[in-house]
């Protein structure tokens, strides 16, 4: 006879929501923004289906709709102008840059919105690196300097938290020196710790323009300073140095292929740890969806869930606005 049977425990929704380890709520999820020059414009990125580029004005509109939803986070990209690109990314501390002006606008519209925006010189860059390059090489500490400008510009113009996702060495302590000795105490440090080189970012780089340049004399990838996919060990290593550099929250990126490291960081540190659910993630469950293949709305939310099972703290994910109508219905 069986004594012990677990399917006792799964009979209706009541006794399994009874007993179940973890949830999604609204409260769990950052939404990426793409952010164009402009009034009143709007552009589809066709491989990320729903997903736009918006002007100024519009994107305050969006994230005024994303609040009363529920989604109280956004994480900002800049689709910046090719004459404004350089070797330097001066124009990523712009004072009047289109970033400055993004965080400014929408801290003005929705004061209890988070605002983090991205910290790397990609979009900046003529060579599409997250770094300055000098002889063919992408150069650490010189980068350092420019990203930590790029950080206090940004809290300056009212930014709540800083996310340097460049894979720099001992960038996290730069930034940090840089916004204490300007005054920014409170401004927090959301550090892409584990950032792996991956294929899984193409969408995202098409909507920035924001991918290596095909020139022989600089590094065809950013495998020089994003981590080996091969590697589970050395995220740990990357994490424990950015802890005693000053992060506040510890972002590991890709998701959906990266569970193991997110619940192996989760075993190692107290911080919030962020997820982001990435581009070429989105648009495969898109992509099946449109198919006839996959559910959209179930397949959202059960990937959503498995972050949160995995050990993150809040999710960076394109799904958020149409996962908090989900969620909300």
């Amino acid at each position: 006879m069986i004594h012990s049977r677990n399917r006792r425990l799964r009979v209706n929704e009541s006794v399994r929501s009874l007993v179940r380890e973890c949830s999604l709520t609204t409260n769990d999820f950052v939404m990426p923004i793409f952010v164009m020059e402009g009034d009143n414009k709007e552009e589809p990125i066709p491989s990320m289906p729903g997903i736009f580029r918006r002007s100024i004005d519009l994107t305050v509109k969006e994230c005024k709709e994303l609040f009363s939803l529920g989604v109280k986070a956004v994480n900002l990209y800049m689709k910046v102008s090719e004459d404004l690109k350089d070797n330097t990314g001066k124009e990523a501390w712009n004072k009047n840059g289109l970033m400055q002006n993004t965080i400014r606008a929408i801290k003005d519209a929705l004061p209890e919105m988070v605002v983090m925006p991205d910290v790397a010189l990609d979009p900046y860059s003529i060579y599409g690196h997250d770094g300055i390059i000098e002889n063919g090489k992408i150069v650490n500490d010189a980068t350092n300097d420019a990203l930590a400008r790029m950080s206090v510009s940004h809290a300056e113009a009212g930014a709540d938290i800083v996310a340097p996702s460049d894979m720099m060495d001992g960038r996290v302590q730069v930034i940090r020196e840089a916004l204490e000795d300007s005054g920014f105490t409170d401004v927090g440090i959301l550090s892409y710790a584990a950032k792996y080189a991956s294929s899984f970012y193409g969408p995202f780089r098409s909507a920035l323009d924001s991918a290596p340049k095909d020139n022989m004399e600089i590094p065809k990838d950013k495998k020089t300073y994003q981590m080996d996919f091969h590697n589970s060990r050395e995220a740990l290593n990357e994490v424990f140095k950015d802890i005693e550099e000053g992060a506040d929250i510890i972002m590991i990126k890709p998701g959906l292929p990266y569970l193991d490291i997110v619940s192996k960081v989760r075993e190692a540190i107290d911080l919030p740890i962020a997820v982001y659910n990435v581009s070429g993630e989105y648009a495969m469950v898109k992509a099946a969806a449109q198919n006839g293949w996959l559910d959209n709305d179930k397949t959202i939310i059960e990937s959503l869930t498995c972050f949160k099972r995995a050990g993150a703290d809040m999710i960076f994910t394109y799904f958020a606005k149409e996962a908090a109508m989900i969620l909300n219905r």
